[in-house]
């Protein structure tokens, strides 16, 4: 049976005090004891095995027994999607888009963004969620909202300090009837960042935006998706799941 998994910000040799939803998850969910073991990652690839040395039910702290670094998975994989109306389907978009394994999520703010509120705790926590569920030590980047512009346009910029979004392969999924090759057909061996639009797709001014910057206009299929389906369809191709 698989050892519990826990994150933790800071993994420290020596022994940890987790802090108290932790502690509380351990000792009353789970009904751990000293001398039992358990796993913890600080979500940038780092696994400890530890110990339970004291047990107490706000302040459980363990002993780190051993570490290993896990290797992010490769390509690098972005997806930048508008925010959406109904929280929990971006949510739901989140959790997928975690387990699948993209390294990067960046919420857009179109033209046609309906809501831009962003919880960016309580997502983060989903984030934190999805990733000890599916047994990963990396994750997701997720970043503040960010104008479409702003997205494209560094994108296509050189320097340190101007290559926060910048990858190998761009590609923009939109609904107009142009010809659009399916992003299916792509190599996924190089890093990628994708676009993904709001319920009423990018205006034609993005579009044109988009491939000014050389951003290749792509498909995801046969059917018009919504939007955070299309998020997850566009991680799967990407990932080669």
């Amino acid at each position: 049976m698989a050892l519990p998994f826990f994150y933790i910000d800071d993994i420290a040799a020596g022994d940890i005090v987790l802090d108290e939803d932790t502690s509380k998850h351990i000792t009353q969910v789970l009904r751990m004891k000293v001398g039992e073991q358990l796993l913890l990652t600080n979500g940038r690839g780092i696994k400890a095995s530890a110990e339970i040395i004291n047990d107490q039910r706000k302040k459980c702290e363990v002993k780190i027994l051993e570490t290993e670094t896990e290797l992010q998975l490769s390509p690098k994989i972005a997806i930048a999607i508008s925010l959406i109306k109904n929280n929990s389907r971006f949510e739901w978009f989140l959790e997928k888009a975690t387990e699948i394994g993209v390294n990067e999520i960046i919420p857009l703010i179109c033209e046609r963004t309906e809501k831009e509120k962003f919880r960016h705790e309580r997502l983060q926590q989903i984030l934190i969620s999805a990733m000890l569920q599916s047994q990963q030590c990396w994750l997701p980047v997720l970043h503040q909202p960010t104008l479409f512009e702003e997205v494209v346009i560094q994108s296509n910029k050189n320097g340190q300090l101007q290559q926060e979004f910048h990858y190998e392969q761009k590609y923009i999924a939109h609904c107009l009837p142009e010809q659009k090759q399916q992003l299916a057909a792509f190599s996924t061996k190089q890093s990628s960042i994708i676009l993904i639009g709001p319920e009423g797709d990018f205006s034609l001014q993005e579009i044109n935006i988009a491939l000014q910057h050389k951003f290749q206009p792509v498909a995801l299929g046969n059917t018009r998706l919504r939007t955070e389906t299309a998020g997850m369809v566009a991680a799967a191709l990407l990932r080669n799941v």
